[in-house]
């Protein structure tokens, strides 16, 4: 009875017959949505790359130089009358102051005087011997492209806006609670009845002992306390800051060869071995000592073929000697071959 009055039951105004359902009514919430960050505001570094272009230079590849070149002998051809036969006599028929008989045919034969007789000759006469002269060499130039920085690397920062997220919470408005309703009254459903029910009922007064249970504790309501819901998201949280880092870019080198004039060009006499003097026998010989000297020249035929003359070349370029294509007397003399 408490609990109907304490629920609003009005059980001093009812009369006989009234009846009263207790009907809970839940505790009441609210859903909240609010933003929470994500991620703070933050910048990035942007490396804007350094730019480059391709231009055309003229280098220079060779130093101006001088060589020695050789001026042939002149030659001119030249004429000339010698005596093809020299002036003589001879005796010929006839008289004169002069004469004699001759023994064997008795005719008169008269000495006569045959002047000489000449013949023009051409010959080659040397005007100018050979020399040497020196000759200026120009200095060679290439074109070449290279990459020529037009502006250097740079940075930008560009801004990253602080990111939120919508979360959604559950707010309890009010606790629930118990209140009592006559029967008739459809302020509340049904279906929030909890089934307790006072009904108010005239019966005559009868006596007899009994025993009953007096309520030392009357009725009550207790709030219970419901926790708090929490749910576990993940958020960025910052570690570090941002910072700078500065990378070098080291500078960028081509190698560029010249050439450079260490000795000048000069010219000198080679003795070589002919082909009169070149007998199978002594090609044999220089094969074979190649091919012990460890330079391999072909087959071993007495022929000065392309592969003999490879391992001569192998030879002299090991030994320091001059290279060319001719068997020199020096580099036979050298293997001991002569």
């Amino acid at each position: 009875m408490a609990a109907a009055k304490k629920g609003g039951a009005d059980l001093d105004g009812a009369t006989p017959g009234m009846c009263f359902h207790e009907h809970v009514k839940p505790a009441r919430y609210e859903t909240q949505t609010s933003q929470m960050l994500v991620s703070p505001e933050d910048y990035r570094i942007e490396t804007i790359p350094a730019e480059y272009r391709w231009v055309e230079k003229t280098v220079q590849v060779k130093d101006a130089s001088t060589k020695l070149t050789t001026v042939p002998a002149r030659y001119e051809t030249q004429t000339e009358e010698v005596i093809d036969v020299p002036a003589h006599t001879i005796w010929k028929k006839g008289t004169g102051p002069i004469q004699r008989i001759d023994e064997a045919t008795g005719e008169i034969m008269c000495l006569v005087e045959v002047p000489a007789t000449y013949k023009t000759i051409s010959r080659r006469v040397q005007v100018s011997p050979a020399t040497t002269q020196t000759v200026e060499v120009p200095a060679e130039f290439k074109t070449i492209k290279v990459r020529e920085l037009v502006s250097a690397a740079s940075e930008r920062k560009i801004a990253i806006p602080a990111q939120y997220q919508d979360v959604t919470s559950t707010k309890k408005v009010s606790d629930a609670e118990f209140v009592w309703h006559e029967i008739h009254d459809m302020t509340l459903s049904a279906a929030s009845r909890t089934g307790s029910k006072v009904c108010l009922t005239e019966t005559p007064a009868q006596y007899k002992t009994v025993k009953r249970t007096v309520i030392t504790t009357p009725a009550s309501t207790r709030t219970v306390e419901i926790p708090a819901e929490y749910k576990t998201v993940k958020v960025r949280k910052l570690v570090s800051a941002a910072e700078e880092r500065r990378i070098a870019i080291p500078e960028e080198r081509k190698t560029v060869t010249t050439r450079e004039l260490e000795k000048d060009g000069y010219m000198e006499w080679r003795s070589i071995l002919c082909e009169t003097n070149a007998t199978t026998d002594l090609v044999r010989r220089l094969q074979s000592t190649l091919k012990t000297k460890g330079h391999n020249p072909g087959a071993i035929d007495g022929v000065v073929g392309a592969d003999t003359i490879r391992a001569v070349n192998a030879y002299q370029a090991a030994n320091n000697l001059p290279v060319d294509r001719y068997l020199n007397i020096e580099t036979l003399k050298h293997m001991g071959v002569l």
